[in-house]
């Protein structure tokens, strides 16, 4: 068996949530400028006015509770 051809696996921990904006790192997964921000807000606002929808259609066509 070749064993020297393997592939190495990457071993980068120092990946970070959120990179500012002037530092210089190319391990992260969200980036805090503008867009960002805006469509976090945009995410935000569509959940919420799910949310508000399930909870009065829940309201609006609730069963009756009477058994008939």
């Amino acid at each position: 068996m070749n064993t020297q051809n393997r592939d190495k696996k990457e071993n980068d921990f120092d990946t970070e949530l959120v990179k500012e904006e002037r530092k210089s790192t190319r391990n992260y997964i969200f980036q805090k400028n503008n867009i960002t921000k805006s469509g976090t807000l945009i995410i935000v606002v569509l959940l919420l006015i799910v949310i508000i929808g399930i909870v009065v259609s829940g309201i609006f066509f609730e069963a009756p509770t009477k058994n008939p």
